[in-house]
């Protein structure tokens, strides 16, 4: 079964329903299916070859919605590129994928050296009728690598199918329901979006990208907007459960949140529960390379302690089983990842048996349920995305005023963030290397406190001693 399918049930049922809002703007299924069409048959032009990803240059909203289903309907799997992040990490990106084109709503997207499919150019067209095989690839999501360079995860339509169905069960989903779009495309949260919610008829608004840092303004779009359920990461929510004037707020319409990326610490889930006393909550655990696997139905009964609130049970059809010897978690079944997606070709890294090897430390409780213990290596999640600081250390040690550096995940106020330790060629300013990262890093891969030594502390055994440096680093005040 192939992604589109869902959708083009729902274009066929009510085409004249609203399918996509931003703004003022509102699509409906058969105006979103026109403009994707047209954008399916002006790929089918360029002739590109089957296994080519097709890029997306353009910021979440109604534009880059209608570019997935145009890729998608090609034949070809989207490559979503972070628009906010650094020129130069988005050109690292193009140059691994191998991409055959790129689809942007400016005519200089500022990527020249493949051929640009300018939206604002491209007329309209019939949605195809072909459904491609639910084996293909459907989408390439690239993340932090350990090795300093970023890595795509390479997902078929049936890994995000099931994912997708499964969610839409899970919330019961309908064309009543209004969803607000938060994460961007090249987050996997945004495959609930763009799959489970237009699968079941209902309608994606997208959340303009000012208001997650407006905690207030963004309780009264909610409201005005009608907004039935959202999925986001835990660090969004616990920043708008402290400034979003929930105790006045009238969320009559909002029936269910879905978060994911991190863990979200008891002691602000509690709080957010008690705001939202009738909204259901629901705790989604899982690597980009599983989607979900987890879930845990949150039960208010349980939050009054401060005991971490587990991950669940297995979600999706998906089997998990832990390693005796290390503690870590395995998963195996319908959602997991085609593979890693280097240099253009895919390399599948499962097991022989086929269980992928997520890196998380876990237990089980006493109902049961898994309980996330730890990572087994420095991967870390700051606000839901995958961190390496390995790869922010690579960047670093690659500025020529860099002698030495060392980068730690230590506890924020809203979850993880990163501190740097460098030491620095003399008459070198720290202002100076945390501009030059900006450069070459995305918003949420920069450290937030740094410090500068003359050396940096060593094991007995020569290594860095990381415990150390990250004591050197404090968690910042709050003035809750």
């Amino acid at each position: 079964m192939d992604l589109l399918q869902g959708f083009r049930h729902q274009l066929q049922m009510n085409p004249a329903a609203p399918c996509l809002t931003e703004g003022q703007t509102v699509l409906s299924y058969a105006q979103a299916a026109r403009r994707a069409g047209g954008i399916a048959k002006a790929l089918r032009a360029v002739a590109l070859a089957p296994n080519r990803p097709v890029a997306i240059a353009a910021p979440k909203g109604v534009d880059a919605a209608c570019a997935v289903l145009g890729i998608l309907a090609s034949g070809h799997c989207y490559l979503p590129l972070d628009m906010k992040g650094p020129e130069t990490r988005r050109r690292q990106i193009l140059l691994d994928s191998h991409a055959g084109a790129i689809v942007t709503p400016l005519a200089r997207p500022g990527l020249d050296s493949l051929p640009a499919l300018v939206l604002e150019e491209i007329p309209e067209a019939d949605f195809p009728s072909q459904s491609p095989l639910p084996e293909s690839l459907a989408a390439i999501l690239y993340t932090s690598g350990s090795t300093g360079t970023p890595k795509g995860v390479a997902l078929s339509h049936s890994a995000i199918q099931a994912f997708s169905q499964w969610a839409r069960r899970l919330v019961r989903l309908g064309p009543k329901d209004r969803i607000a779009a938060i994460a961007p495309l090249h987050f996997d949260l945004s495959t609930f979006d763009l799959f489970s919610v237009l699968g079941a008829g209902a309608c994606l608004d997208f959340l303009p990208d000012a208001l997650t840092s407006a905690p207030s303004r963004l309780t009264e779009w909610l409201e005005t907007r009608e907004i039935t359920g959202f999925y986001t990461v835990p660090s969004l929510l616990s920043f708008w459960t402290w400034k979003g004037n929930l105790k006045q707020a009238q969320l009559k319409h909002l029936r269910f949140i879905l978060f994911a990326g991190e863990p979200f610490p008891t002691p602000q889930l509690r709080e957010l529960a008690n705001l939202l006393p009738t909204v259901a909550l629901h705790n989604l655990y899982g690597p980009t390379e599983t989607n979900v696997c987890c879930h845990w139905p949150v039960d208010r009964a349980r939050l009054p302690g401060d005991q971490p609130i587990p991950i669940g049970k297995p979600a999706c059809g998906d089997k998990l089983r832990i390693d005796p010897d290390t503690g870590e978690l395995q998963v195996k079944g319908p959602t997991l990842f085609s593979g890693y997606w280097r240099q253009g070709k895919l390399q599948t890294t499962l097991t022989r048996d086929g269980w992928y090897r997520t890196g998380d430390r876990v237990s089980i409780n006493n109902l049961g349920e898994y309980v996330w213990q730890g990572r087994l290596d420095r991967m870390v999640k700051i606000s839901g995305h995958r961190v390496e600081p390995a790869e922010v250390e690579a960047v670093l040690s690659a500025l020529t005023s860099v002698r030495e550096c060392a980068v730690v995940a230590i506890e924020g106020d809203f979850g993880m963030e990163l501190a740097a330790a460098v030491v620095l060629e003399q008459d070198t300013a720290i202002t100076q290397i945390r501009q030059e990262l900006k450069q070459r890093l995305p918003s949420y891969m920069l450290p937030n406190q740094w410090k500068a030594f003359s050396s940096l502390p060593l094991l007995a055994n020569g290594k860095l001693d990381l415990q150390a440096i990250g004591n050197f680093f404090s968690k910042k005040p709050c003035d809750k």
